[in-house]
């Protein structure tokens, strides 16, 4: 009996028994996970490849960033903006100005709309906030618009169910050009708009009244590389077509305007930039029988538009 109780003491210290893990290896595991949840099946797999490409993935709107906030200065601007629902956040009225009829019809339409902050303020504080412009005791303050981001035109697309219809602007530093350019992609069934981050007209208050509403169902996205942009459109399967006045194609000879499509617009002075211009899958021309050397960018955009809804309705 010595020798055996020698033999259990070989180890120093206290002696360990099993914690239970004997006890515990005779109970259930619970009912099965699901196939997704069950580490190397295919499923699992599949599950974790989606979960890691959408963690990649920035969340959809918004992500071109958003514009400065801007001011709307004097009684006929402040009323106009008013009238063609330019967003607005506050209304600044002077001190002791005289209520004439445009100052009166836009306080009614500020009341109406909701959601816009009326503001008393002497005049000095609104020659600063102007500095010093003519504002005739009327400013109104734009919030910042939010961009979407290029993709963010594909993924509309997509929940359509429908081939991508995309203009891009480039070189268009006329806020009135974007904003007619928005009002022909939505009368048309298109996608939205790509403007460079630089160097390129932006959502204004002139592009938004010019727009005549349609900027509020209508995204405007930006980038900050147009060619890159354009690319990585190639890439999704989307045809790039750039007009220009020596196009190697004629408009009505273009079939790729059936399929998903992105129509590129350049200044009307400049045209295409040269990188945007070795970008595109096709250089288009529209034709001009009465020998105009070319068009603005918003008329341009909106044949080019009719003819892509005319050949896919």
């Amino acid at each position: 009996m010595a020798a055996n109780n020698r033999r259990m003491s070989g180890k120093k210290g206290a002696q360990v028994g099993s914690g239970g893990q004997r006890r515990k290896g005779l109970e259930g595991k619970g009912p099965t996970p699901p196939a997704e949840m069950r580490k190397g099946h295919k499923k699992n797999r599949l599950a974790n490849a989606k979960a890691r490409q959408t963690s990649r993935r920035p969340a959809a709107r918004g992500r071109g960033g958003k514009s400065a906030s801007e001011l709307v200065v004097g009684r006929n601007p402040v009323y106009e903006a008013l009238r063609e629902g330019v967003p607005a956040s506050t209304l600044y009225v002077q001190q002791f100005i005289d209520n004439d009829e445009r100052v009166r019809e836009a306080l009614q339409l500020a009341a109406e709309r909701g959601g816009i902050n009326l503001m008393e303020a002497p005049r000095p504080e609104l020659d600063r906030m102007t500095n010093g412009l003519n504002h005739q005791g009327l400013v109104l303050q734009v919030p910042p618009y939010e961009y979407a981001h290029p993709e963010d035109l594909l993924d509309a697309a997509a929940d359509e169910s429908a081939d991508p219809l995309i203009v891009a602007l480039d070189g268009v530093t006329d806020p009135r050009n974007l904003g007619a350019v928005v009002r022909s992609v939505s009368a048309f069934g298109g996608h939205g708009v790509v403007v460079p981050e630089r160097r390129a007209a932006g959502m204004t208050a002139g592009a938004w009244k010019t727009s005549a509403g349609t900027a509020a169902r209508t995204p405007v996205a930006r980038a900050t590389n147009l060619t890159r942009a354009l690319e990585a459109y190639k890439k999704a399967g989307v045809v790039v077509v750039g007009l220009a006045a020596d196009g190697d194609v004629e408009l009505t000879e273009l079939e790729a305007l059936e399929g998903p499509v992105a129509i590129v617009v350049g200044s009307e002075g400049k045209g295409l930039s040269r990188l945007v211009g070795e970008t595109c899958d096709f250089r288009v021309r529209i034709p001009m029988p009465g020998g105009a050397e070319s068009l603005n960018a918003g008329v341009a955009a909106g044949i080019v538009l009719y003819e892509a809804a005319r050949r896919r309705a």
